[in-house]
């Protein structure tokens, strides 16, 4: 049913993919969902990780390369090559103010 859903969106929202290598299993599972909305729904993609490393992360360049080719189609790439971490930069903590007790 969730897959279904996910097949049938206009736009669909990948968050830190490539934030932990993937298996050869679930590497093929990805390529399928790609290469289902491949030129039918739009894909917003983030990963900490460029397009050169996830070969390594998924033990198959050919795959890789199979899922990169449809992604790169037609995109615009935005990329952030700020080190530190986008999260942590704009967010305010309590760790920011100054404490109380010298």
């Amino acid at each position: 049913m969730q897959l279904k859903r996910i097949r049938d969106s206009d736009l669909v929202i990948i968050d830190d993919l490539m934030y932990m290598a993937i298996d050869q299993r679930e590497a093929n599972l990805f390529f399928h969902l790609v290469n289902h909305l491949y030129e039918r729904s739009s894909i917003i993609l983030t990963s900490n990780k460029g397009p050169e490393e996830w070969g390594e992360l998924m033990g198959d360049q050919g795959i890789t390369m199979a899922i990169l080719d449809r992604l790169l189609h037609r995109v615009e790439v935005i990329q952030l090559n700020d080190n530190d971490s986008y999260r942590l930069k704009h967010r305010s903590t309590i760790f920011e103010k100054e404490s109380s007790q010298n």
